[in-house]
């Protein structure tokens, strides 16, 4: 048994002391042998329960699984702790340092009166903290762990910001169907799925401009192709439903079929 008094109700600091004493001597065996790379997946998986949680409008959901990231950043500051490179103290210091920089027209003489001249100060000055001297450097800083539809709008802002960007949406539109049919032509020609113009390449420069036209009209691929999976798995179930063999069974023509009266019945 390791040296705490429980209470009704803890504190920061007693949060702090409760995880030391699980990593440490006596505590938990499950916690003491856990690394950054162990519990990577923990901490992505937690932030994603914390969108559902905000998605459902659930406060105590969110409370609870807002607690459930923290113990993650807590956890991973810790092991530094114990690795003698950084505390959870100058986690908390640096973040607040980092607001007060980014935020001149708060704590400082710089005039910003709307948002977006909020974030164009932003921009600028992050660029500076991180040394990032042109845009292909803020393009590289992008993380490459993002979801793949998120990293792509991403770089396309801040390439936007650049001035290299489209004129309208409609233009992107043009060469997002340029890129099918590059993606048709890879397909037919049953090239290597890999190689030059293969239809990995093809597929991916499809998806880079589909979130192009999301970056340009503020729609947000990743909540577009959700919305989009919750339309397919409806329509979907309303298909298995009307079935009367299996779906493997049916012609082509009649699978149309199915899908256009689903369609018809969920409007």
């Amino acid at each position: 048994m390791v040296d705490f008094q429980c209470k009704r109700r803890y504190d920061w600091e007693d949060f702090l002391t409760i995880m030391r004493l699980l990593r440490g001597p006596g505590g938990c065996p499950w916690d003491a042998e856990q690394t950054h790379q162990s519990i990577r997946r923990n901490f992505l998986e937690e932030t994603y329960e914390v969108l559902d949680a905000m998605d459902r409008d659930s406060a105590p959901d969110l409370c609870e699984e807002l607690g459930d990231v923290l113990m993650q950043v807590v956890f991973h500051s810790i092991i530094e702790e114990e690795r003698g490179r950084f505390t959870m103290g100058d986690v908390v210091d640096g973040v607040a340092q980092k607001m007060v920089y980014r935020h001149p027209h708060v704590f400082g003489t710089v005039q910003a009166d709307t948002s977006d001249q909020v974030l164009t100060n932003w921009e600028v000055l992050k660029r500076a903290e991180k040394g990032q001297n042109t845009t292909a450097d803020a393009v590289e800083a992008v993380p490459h762990t993002l979801p793949a539809l998120w990293r792509a709008e991403k770089i396309q802002k801040k390439t936007a910001r650049a001035g290299f960007d489209y004129a309208r949406p409609l233009q992107a539109l043009d060469k997002l169907e340029e890129e099918l049919r590059e993606l048709r032509a890879a397909l037919e020609s049953g090239k290597a799925l890999d190689g030059p113009h293969g239809t990995r390449e093809e597929l991916g420069d499809v998806l880079f401009m589909a979130a192009k036209i999301g970056q340009m009209t503020g729609v947000d691929p990743e909540d577009a192709l959700h919305r989009a999976c919750d339309k397919f798995d409806r329509r979907f179930r309303l298909v298995e439903q009307a079935a009367d063999k299996p779906l493997g069974d049916y012609e082509a023509a009649e699978l149309k079929g199915l899908w256009q009266s689903a369609k018809k019945t969920e409007s």
